[in-house]
């Protein structure tokens, strides 16, 4: 059955926002496509709101560029954003936002796991006034050895480390408000940091079980391989949260004890030296003394330049360190 779209006269200009962005990084899922345009755009033109989609391709190897430019011509609502080569999901997730125009952003894989059927009730769980509604594959289809166990290990890790308490990070259907999604800068695999990183500019974050089906097509493109990137990553996100605008707190706090225990540890060989006549000169402490000492003085002094490095970046893109939600007044008052 073909879902019928509108004309392309009536979409609004590309520079005119509208309701909803639906966000789908795209890696050759080439037979997925034609099902999961038309279940998003089912779903969508049932609810009455303006709406896109964004294919996001990046770099796929079987084709799916080209199907989804076929799929543009069939769907006014459809773009397609064609990457240059592979970057990773985390750079495609940050071209579909570049490229959005929705007041709310939906984001969801490209294999038909996510069900655009749960739409509507991220969006019902969105108006009561949260930021981000991330979803929960409370039912996972997956493997069972590859892909549940390294996942629930992993969400509990980024938990604890984040002090966001969800139980799927790894789940891509999620909704967000568009200044949230604006506030993030993307890199490295962090599109799974997502809430976490939301979570630092301030939003307000809920999760909801969503639908999860088995894979239909092609194989999973995640494997055990993507672990240690994960771990780096939620170790700067925790960085990220715990010192972005006071870098020096961490590493002068650090640099300053290292010096103390230096400086310490050197007046006790000093007076081992002076008042026991000791040889110290070739004691393994005096070693660790200088090592201190040294180690000291470079912590302090990356943290004095983490400082600037800070104060360079929020001054030059006038980013303030700061996130307002609202402005009350008597004046703004309802009657």
């Amino acid at each position: 059955m073909t879902t019928h779209s509108p004309s392309v006269s009536a979409l609004p200009a590309l520079t005119v926002p509208i309701d909803i962005s639906v966000v789908v990084p795209v890696y050759n899922e080439y037979d997925s496509l034609p099902t999961l345009v038309q279940a998003i755009a089912a779903v969508l033109d049932g609810l009455g709101y303006t709406y896109e989609i964004l294919g996001v391709d990046d770099g796929s190897t079987d084709g799916s560029s080209d199907r989804l430019r076929e799929l543009a011509q069939q769907y006014p609502q459809l773009r397609a954003v064609i990457l240059r080569r592979n970057y990773g999901q985390t750079a495609a997730m940050a071209a579909g936002f570049d490229h959005s125009r929705g007041q709310i952003v939906i984001t969801m894989d490209g294999d038909l796991q996510n069900d655009p059927a749960d739409i509507p009730r991220l969006l019902d769980r969105l108006n009561e006034g949260y930021d981000l509604v991330s979803g929960w594959r409370k039912h996972r289809q997956d493997n069972t050895f590859t892909r549940l166990i390294p996942s629930k290990i992993a969400n509990w890790l980024i938990a604890g480390v984040t002090g966001v308490e969800l139980h799927d990070y790894g789940c891509s259907l999620k909704a967000y408000r568009a200044e949230v999604i604006h506030d993030l800068n993307l890199y490295g695999e962090l599109h799974r940091f997502l809430p976490a990183l939301a979570f630092i500019e301030g939003a307000r974050i809920t999760e909801m079980p969503v639908t999860h089906h088995a894979r239909r097509f092609g194989t999973s493109k995640y494997g055990l391989g993507r672990t240690l990137r994960v771990m780096m990553d939620m170790l700067t996100v925790y960085f990220m949260k715990k010192f972005l605008t006071r870098p020096m707190h961490v590493f002068g706090s650090l640099g300053l004890v290292s010096m103390a225990a230096g400086i310490i540890l050197g007046v006790y060989l000093t007076l081992l030296k002076i008042l026991a006549g000791q040889d110290i000169g070739d004691r393994p402490l005096l070693v660790l003394v200088v090592v201190l000492l040294l180690a000291g003085i470079q912590l302090f002094s990356f943290g004095l330049l983490a400082e600037l490095l800070m104060r360079t970046y929020h001054e030059s893109q006038q980013r303030p360190i700061y996130r307002v939600r609202e402005v009350v007044s008597k004046t703004s008052a309802k009657a």
